[in-house]
């Protein structure tokens, strides 16, 4: 690493925020306390702040030089409704009940911020870097909220970076690759109706719940039997809902789940095959089945040849064995990707050591990760807004 965070006890001031930002964790276009706390430290780095955008978004806007070249860093800022089972052993532990950042975009918020000091002290570039924080990221409507708010016609830009923390991958490690590396999330909803009646004369009524556990295991051929071998494809069913009343034969009930892939093209097939499924696979039990399938998010794919330069990149800066460029795509979904379908960009995942899993309830993001993703930031913006030679 080049950068020294400990000096003038950077590191600390970092570690602190993002310890208060876990404590005081906010939900979707809610993030009203975080994103005041982003703008009054851009403030205070004397970046210009424009709030509001799409919602509750941040963007800083740090120029130097005389280059009209301009790229994204981004940072997201919501938390989950997942109440933090050990709140009470942290100091930093969650203090709105329900809620926590179990992701950690706190971590994400933080590491920008300091890139954004870093860069604002020391320059070291020409051109124009944005620094974009973004809110509702979990649900994959933050990114569409600001890009429909006028994002890359107020704040224009030709490329965009962004990183996400990975446990079980260590402090110091990075991974990325060309092309797909997040895939897209597709909701769907299976409303199954029969007739219910007595449980003692089962003949008289048509049984949802039969028909319901026949469809959940005739789903699981959608990827082993009609995805071509070789494609990355999930397709889960996640919960069911019945009346369960203990002696009536169940008239109805609803499956919902989500898919996950990588190319448009294999989302299609999922969905047709799905649909296939779930009506022909109820109608043989005499029941009808209405789906209900939406897509929540777009795959992220990164740009094949800035992909490769940040690889360059950040080989330079960590060494080669702390960056994998060819990493394999990552089945959890990112709205990054709706990003990336305006402007070319690049998207990395950083590592956060031995913490517990994303969307547990006992993770908490590993403050050691910090310094690896300011200089993750500031290297990049430095590399693709070279000062001119003189």
């Amino acid at each position: 690493m080049k950068l020294d965070l400990n000096q003038d006890g950077i590191l600390n001031k970092l570690v602190s925020i993002r310890r208060d930002i876990h404590a005081n964790p906010e939900f979707g276009f809610q993030e009203t306390r975080t994103a005041g706390r982003v703008a009054a430290f851009l403030t205070a780095c004397g970046i210009p702040v424009t709030t509001g955008v799409g919602g509750t978004g941040v963007v800083g806007t740090l120029k130097r030089g005389t280059s009209n070249r301009s790229i994204i860093l981004r940072a997201d800022m919501d938390a989950l409704k997942i109440q933090e089972t050990p709140a009470h052993t942290r100091a930093h532990g969650s203090l709105n009940p329900g809620y926590m950042h179990a992701c950690g975009h706190d971590g994400h918020t933080t590491m920008l911020l300091g890139a954004a000091q870093v860069l604002a002290a020391q320059g070291g570039f020409d051109g124009t870097v944005q620094f974009v924080f973004q809110p509702a990221e979990e649900w994959g409507k933050g990114m569409l909220a600001m890009l429909e708010d006028g994002l890359l016609e107020r704040f224009p830009a030709s490329e965009a970076y962004g990183l996400h923390n990975v446990p079980g991958l260590a402090i110091g490690k990075f991974e990325t690759r060309a092309g797909a590396f997040r895939s897209a999330e597709d909701n769907f909803t299976i409303n199954i109706r029969g007739k219910s009646v007595h449980s003692a004369r089962p003949q008289q009524g048509r049984d949802a719940l039969v028909a319901a556990a026949a469809v959940i295991t005739a789903l699981q051929t959608i990827i082993s039997r009609v995805i071509t071998p070789g494609e990355q494809a999930v397709v889960s069913c996640t919960d069911i809902k019945v009346p369960g009343i203990r002696n009536v034969i169940c008239g109805e009930a609803e499956i919902s789940g989500d898919c996950r892939s990588f190319s448009p093209q294999v989302s299609a097939l999922i969905e047709r095959e799905l649909r296939t499924v779930a009506e022909n696979v109820s109608r043989a039990h005499g029941c009808e089945a209405l789906v209900e399938y939406t897509r929540e998010f777009v795959p992220t794919v990164n740009h094949p040849e800035l992909a490769m330069e940040v690889g360059r990149v950040l080989t330079g800066v960590f060494g080669v064995d702390a960056v994998d460029a060819n990493a394999r795509p990552q089945s959890g979904s990112e709205d990054f990707g709706q990003l990336l379908l305006k402007i070319p960009g690049c998207f990395v995942n950083i590592g956060n050591g031995a913490t517990e899993s994303l969307h547990n309830s006992a993770y908490d993001f590993n403050d050691e990760a910090i310094p690896f993703g300011v200089e993750f930031f500031a290297t990049v913006a430095r590399a693709r807004l070279p000062l001119t030679s003189r």
